[in-house]
């Protein structure tokens, strides 16, 4: 018998066919007349500029691979804490200025897209230092200038300052590397090919799968003691090399205090030109629409989307919205509104200076007899962390690149230079002050697409530590935008089974 006359049954599947169509689980012709969706980042460092890449490659064959992505710059140019500044004619680092060997992304960054590489000149290679305690140098080893020159004279000098490096400091110099080897080890495991490394959507999970959480916890001082350093190593080369690095004393907390010291090692490197060609790079090679001097003031979660608003009343709509600034100190307005723990940048203040230093000052006769550079101990009564040479263009006319936590006044700098021609301040900040035990933001700040990259910079703060948690971002990215996508996809498939059974 039949229920249904052949018109009746025409109609029917008239009007189901577009539901079974769009349940049927082959969706290529909804997707392609769909919008694709926008990823936004805010920040054009180093952070950001490898959230881009990585998304770029990590997106194929997903929902992604069509995305849109704006990214918002609040100066001039990109590239975010890598800055050079030219002074007196020449080009120098301002910012982040040093790469370790193992820094496997920046290189690969770097082969990627033909930069140069470019090696410390013989002043910045030099083993000559000094020790300033703020009345005379407690330490000193021997420079080039303080033998009669001859080939080889460079290797000799290194192997002579090595040997009264142990003759000062003992076996801890050889607990000291092995603390650093062990850091770095642990940090490579970062590199693993993805099938073997997690995707992490907190810091801390992150750390403690690398095996570097607990560094985070204890200061760097009480890790050296751990590892049983001396005191006299702890107290002058150490707080030498975090003062240095990180502007800080070896009671910041132990893991970025171990990074300070991986980049006091050999075989340094850095970009010719400047390091912030890495992220222009990436940017011009990510297909990414760029939005120079555009500062972001409101991120809004408005549903299905997020708004974000700048200072010049433009308005963007994301479907995804990264941070990769700091954001400690740009005033950015969230709604609903974020929680994230506090905490203060280190402004590190850098002053070039060309002349010639006042050998008085450091109870020296000649300038010859000062070492290119000066370290400092940790006394709140020594107004300056280092100064280096830069470029020495004769015996009494060099560059030199000063660290203060202060500003450098010119009263200071009359103090410390007998001859200056040229001065050049800037005031950044630079990292942030560490304290141990560390507490984490969370790399995702909402319960849907809001990320935040610098979350990673209370573990350390360097260019490869942002290319690596920028490079995880990218995955958490993807793997959460999938998940999102399957649950749609399941959704549509139950909607077919339903209509099957009803039928």
């Amino acid at each position: 018998m039949n229920f249904f006359s052949p018109i009746a049954i025409s109609l029917l599947l008239a009007l189901l066919s577009p539901s079974l169509l769009l349940c049927s689980g082959d969706s290529t012709t909804v997707d392609d007349e769909s919008p694709p969706p926008t990823v936004c980042i805010v920040g054009s460092g180093i952070g950001g500029s490898s959230v881009a890449h990585f998304l770029r490659n990590y997106s194929v064959s997903t929902g992604l691979d069509r995305a849109r992505i704006l990214m918002f710059e609040r100066h001039e140019i990109v590239g975010g804490r890598m800055r050079t500044v030219t002074f007196s004619g020449d080009k120098f680092e301002a910012g982040g200025s040093i790469l370790h060997p193992k820094n496997y992304h920046a290189r690969d960054f770097v082969e990627r897209f033909n930069l140069t590489v470019r090696l410390p000149t013989s002043i910045e290679e030099s083993t000559a230092l000094g020790i300033w305690d703020g009345k005379r140098f407690v330490f000193k080893t021997f420079g080039c200038s303080d033998v009669i020159k001859f080939p080889f004279m460079d290797k000799i000098v290194s192997l002579v300052n090595d040997l009264y490096l142990f003759l000062r400091y003992g076996f801890s110099l050889l607990r000291m590397s092995s603390f650093i080897e062990n850091t770095v080890g642990n940090f490579l495991k970062y590199y693993e090919s993805r099938e073997s490394r997690p995707i992490f959507d907190n810091v801390e999970a992150m750390l403690k799968w690398s095996g570097l959480y607990n560094l985070t916890k204890v200061t760097l001082q009480e890790k050296l003691s751990e590892a049983q350093l001396s005191p006299l190593l702890v107290n002058e080369l150490v707080t030498v090399i975090t003062r240095i690095n990180y502007g800080q004393s070896v009671l910041m907390s132990g893991l970025a205090g171990a990074v300070s010291m991986a980049g006091s090692g050999g075989g340094l490197w850095s970009v010719e030109g400047g390091n912030w060609q890495m992220a222009a790079k990436l940017i011009n090679h990510s297909d990414i629409t760029l939005h120079l001097n555009e500062q972001i003031e409101s991120v809004s979660h408005l549903g299905s989307y997020y708004e974000l608003n700048s200072t010049k009343g433009n308005s963007f709509k994301c479907d995804v919205a990264v941070v990769a600034t700091p954001l400690d100190e740009v005033d950015i307005q969230f709604s609903p509104v974020i929680s994230i723990p506090k905490r203060k940048l280190q402004h590190t203040h850098t002053t070039f200076v060309r002349g010639v230093l006042n050998p008085g000052y450091f109870g020296m006769k000649s300038v010859s007899d000062l070492p290119p550079l000066v370290g400092t101990l940790e006394d709140p009564l020594i107004p300056f962390s280092s100064i280096s040479i830069l470029r020495k263009y004769s015996e009494t006319d060099m560059a030199y690149k000063i660290f203060t936590r202060q500003l450098a006044t010119d009263s200071l700098l009359d103090e410390l230079f007998s001859v200056r021609t040229e001065t050049l301040r800037i005031d950044w900040g630079a990292y942030p002050k560490y304290h141990a035990p560390e507490v984490f933001a969370p790399f995702v700040l909402d319960d849907h697409h809001l990320y935040y990259v610098n979350a990673f910079e209370n573990a350390a703060s360097t260019m490869e530590t942002m290319a690596v948690a920028g490079e995880n971002i990218a995955r958490l990215i993807v793997s959460r935008f999938m998940t999102n996508e399957s649950s749609t996809s399941s959704d549509t498939r139950s909607c077919g089974s339903g209509l099957h059974s009803d039928l």
